[in-house]
């Protein structure tokens, strides 16, 4: 069986089960957070959450045909404390979207959804050798989502956005050299939800923590627009006859069952 997969009718997330044995369990990802059914974890406000970047840690930009993933350095970076039992060091992040701005995000609130999430993708260090290893294991990912609402124009990712028409087709790549502030795509204010869950794209493996901030961040509707505009093929095939027009114009998995998981609040 095919292991090709995208977000077309043809091979979107509904397709997945079929194709990825654990899309089929019982913590996958993204979830429904349902506020009221919260449990008030005092004990990760007693373990603040740490969260810290190397210096000018971007180093490259890629078109990955389903959405574009930005290469971090990880040496110097840590995620550490609340629920994580281990040291974690920052891999990469991306970006999940929709059509329009009424849409795209992967978590919702209360069936609420935003228009877009970005995902800092980190790997437990302390306990693996690699992420490769680490994406594999129980608790061997953890990943840091900020929910993203529309308003003013996001002055840090600007840099990156300027690069998206140099990666609009799938494979391109562009280095980047210009200095960085992570912590931008981060909320100030850190309380957050927490649940174990799974990769939100195939093989969907069951290997996440999640930290889900309360508090969104912000972008312009003219910088998602921005995102819209990448190509999910290669530059020298041809286009896709798909309903998108070989455009990524949306690239998020919808909520799936929280089962019997708890979600836990951290709140200061």
């Amino acid at each position: 069986m095919t292991s090709s997969w995208g977000y077309t009718k043809g091979d979107g997330p509904e397709t997945w089960l079929e194709k990825f044995p654990a899309a089929r369990g019982p913590r996958q990802s993204p979830i429904d957070i349902s506020t009221s059914n919260c449990v008030n974890a005092e004990h990760l406000s007693q373990r603040p959450l740490r969260i810290a970047f190397g210096p000018n840690a971007v180093r490259s930009v890629v078109n990955t045909g389903y959405g574009f993933k930005v290469n971090v350095d990880g040496e110097g970076s840590e995620l550490a404390g609340g629920p994580l039992q281990n040291k974690y060091r920052v891999d990469q992040f991306h970006f999940h979207w929709g059509r329009d701005d009424t849409c795209g995000s992967e978590h919702t609130i209360d069936g609420q959804c935003y228009p877009s999430e970005v995902h800092l993708v980190h790997w437990n260090s302390e306990k693996y050798a690699s992420i490769g290893e680490a994406v594999t294991k129980d608790d061997g990912l953890a990943v840091l989502g900020a929910l993203i609402k529309v308003g003013k124009e996001h002055q840090e990712l600007a840099k990156l956005i300027d690069l998206l028409p140099s990666i609009k087709y799938k494979s391109d790549q562009v280095s980047f050299t210009d200095a960085f502030e992570l912590m931008s795509l981060l909320p100030g204010n850190k309380e957050y939800w927490t649940y174990e869950g799974s990769l939100t794209t195939p093989p969907c493996n069951e290997s996440v923590t999640w930290f889900v901030f309360k508090e969104p961040i912000e972008m312009s509707s003219d910088q998602l627009r921005a995102f819209r505009e990448l190509c999910s093929y290669c530059q020298c095939d041809d286009c896709p006859d798909d309903e998108f027009e070989g455009k990524i114009l949306l690239n998020f998995r919808p909520p799936l069952s929280v089962g019997e998981r708890v979600v836990s609040e951290c709140t200061f």
